[in-house]
């Protein structure tokens, strides 16, 4: 038996203030789009937004169900309409920002496990990395350079 070691780097700016103008552009988007989330049952707001290389920037945010688990989160909300609407177009960067009614949630939140693996399969797809920044409604900002980063031990059509 040999141990394998997984490791991420992340890194972290102080706020908002603190990021390049053009991903706190693409942030503010994140934002406005968690804003318009529609979140009656957990009532826990997510907002993504992608930056394409074709310039066009894609926002979603989480929609629930009283049937859970029949509503769709915001990155997937996103990342599907682009996949959609722009289908030879790459996906650059994405912001993501998640904010509670019920707490405050100033530290970094990353994109949940199905998220990751719906990301994944768009970085193997168009075969390049996606930037990922992510953050709580206030606070720090985390940035992984690529999805791979997060889910190190990807799922994919190699294994089907």
């Amino acid at each position: 038996m040999k141990e394998v070691k997984i490791e991420a780097t992340i890194f972290v700016y102080e706020n908002l203030a603190s990021l390049p103008a053009d991903i706190s552009f693409l942030m503010q988007k994140a934002i406005e789009a968690r804003k318009r989330a529609y979140a009656p049952y957990s009532n826990f707001q997510v907002g993504a937004a992608l930056l394409l290389d074709n310039d066009e920037i894609i926002t979603g945010n989480n929609q629930e169900n009283a049937s859970y688990p029949s509503g769709l989160c915001a990155e997937r909300t996103a990342i599907y309409y682009a996949g959609s609407q722009f289908p030879n177009a790459k996906v650059l960067k994405m912001a993501i920002t998640a904010g509670s009614n019920n707490k405050i949630t100033n530290k970094p939140i990353p994109p949940c496990g199905a998220c990751r693996q719906a990301i994944a399969e768009y970085e193997i797809k168009q075969e390049s990395l996606i930037e990922i920044y992510f953050m709580g409604a206030t606070g720090k900002v985390a940035r992984s350079n690529s999805l791979a980063n997060l889910l190190p031990l990807v799922f994919d059509k190699s294994v089907l």
